[in-house]
């Protein structure tokens, strides 16, 4: 550690933490973009299971973070919701 007035991500970096961080808030904005479009056009878990036709708690599976659900979930789920997903390098 360099001491005081080290940067917060350097310290994440030394302690391998960031990446790990870096996934977990992706996952967050995901999720939470999820969940207002699904408030925004007033659509319940189920509705969202039944359009793409699945269990209501794969909806809950991506819906949560925590929880490791692939890009073509998401890419359904977005659709069930009439969006498309969007993924860029920075």
């Amino acid at each position: 550690m360099n001491g005081l007035g080290q940067d917060f991500s350097e310290f994440m970096k030394e302690q391998d933490l960031y990446e790990e961080a870096q996934e977990l808030a992706t996952k967050k904005v995901i999720a939470a973009q999820l969940q207002a479009e699904m408030e925004k056009q007033n659509l319940s878990k189920s509705a969202i299971a039944k359009r793409m036709h699945t269990t209501r708690s794969a909806v809950d599976n991506a819906l949560n973070p925590a929880f490791n659900t692939s890009i073509s979930t998401i890419e359904r789920f977005a659709h069930a919701l009439g969006k498309k997903l969007s993924v860029s390098l920075q």
